[in-house]
């Protein structure tokens, strides 16, 4: 296995369209040999069943209880049987999806490529995708903190059903959903209609030189003379006030000094790191003259300098928190003191 496989993490509340998503998917991949690693919560897997598969479609079904800390075991030992089966011709594909169940926290499953070196060597996390019920993420989000846990997580958030709610509850949903994770860029689509280049082979959790926060959204209409067109946030007329546990939080300084930004880093992940969901940092590093890039899940955590300032720029240094009851005040003036 010379090449590790790309595997896409999707996830989402419990009917928010993965199942959907991914027969849309499957219909339209042509002969890309493809295997889809689903999981249910109880002894019959019902989602399983309902992907419409082919000769190139290898569905595996993890039963009887969610991804989740308790049975992460036996998760890794399904990934490790699979790429077993790929190596001996038992199984053929170029591309894993993982579909979680919808009550699942997608933590420990996002660290298992990371923490084996077994599978960190054969299999290449791509990206979290979470797709957000506009009908029902609003109640979802006060109900379950799992559903947060999974828009905290994600790099891509697909928004589904906004063709049945009207356009002050789509609004809100948003606001709501970028609140919790500004990092994210968030695509609207209808029936699963979204083109696999859009939630596929993002490279997300590669080190790069760029933090970019979300302005606004894509809407996706694959029957539209304009099948994809951008449209700003905005505030909706009703004054909301959200109490998520997570949220994201954005650090911003000048030029640091390296020892004191690498203590500050340090101390947050042993201090925090179980409520540090991602963070992502491109930092202006005094006397150094390239970007110092920083990217982590929790406790899992990269540091590599990236492409040099140039010498027109502004030596900017950008830090994005997404994470829970964190003590954020202290942590900006401890951030703040990492200046020069």
């Amino acid at each position: 296995m010379n090449q590790a496989v790309s595997v896409t993490l999707l996830t989402g509340f419990l009917g928010s369209g993965k199942t959907t998503l991914l027969n849309n998917f499957l219909a339209h991949n042509g002969n890309e040999p493809v295997a889809i690693l689903e999981n249910e919560f109880g002894a019959v897997n019902i989602d399983g069943a309902l992907l419409r598969g082919g000769e190139n479609v290898n569905v595996v079904e993890l039963s009887n209880g969610c991804v989740c800390c308790s049975v992460r075991g036996e998760f890794t030992a399904a990934l490790r049987e699979m790429l077993a089966k790929r190596a001996s011709g038992q199984l053929k594909f170029e591309r894993l999806i993982v579909e979680t169940t919808g009550l699942a926290d997608p933590a420990p499953i996002v660290q298992t490529f990371f923490v084996d070196e077994y599978l960190r060597d054969a299999l290449r996390l791509d990206a979290v995708i979470a797709l957000a019920d506009a009908e029902h993420i609003s109640r979802q989000l006060d109900e379950h903190a799992v559903a947060a846990a999974q828009l905290g997580f994600a790099d891509r958030i697909l928004l589904t059903k906004a063709d049945r709610v009207d356009d002050e509850t789509k609004q809100q949903a948003l606001e709501r959903i970028h609140r919790i994770n500004n990092k994210a860029d968030i695509f609207e689509i209808v029936n699963g209609e979204c083109p696999a280049e859009m939630w596929l082979d993002l490279n997300a959790f590669e080190l790069t030189d760029t933090i970019e926060l979300a302005s606004g959204f894509r809407v996706i209409r694959a029957d539209d003379d304009h099948p994809l067109s951008f449209k700003p946030f905005r505030k909706t007329a009703a004054k909301k006030s959200w109490d998520d546990a997570i949220q994201a939080h954005v650090f911003d300084a000048g030029l640091l000094d390296v020892k004191k930004i690498g203590a500050f880093m340090e101390s947050c992940i042993a201090r925090f790191g179980n409520d540090m969901l991602r963070y992502k940092g491109v930092l202006a590093i005094d006397g150094h003259p390239q970007r110092l890039i920083v990217q982590g899940v929790h406790k899992v955590v990269g540091f590599d300098y990236g492409s040099t300032w140039h010498p027109s720029e502004s030596r900017v240094s950008r830090l994005v928190i997404i994470g829970r009851y964190l003590p954020i005040e202290e942590m900006r003036r401890e951030f703040a003191a990492t200046s020069i």
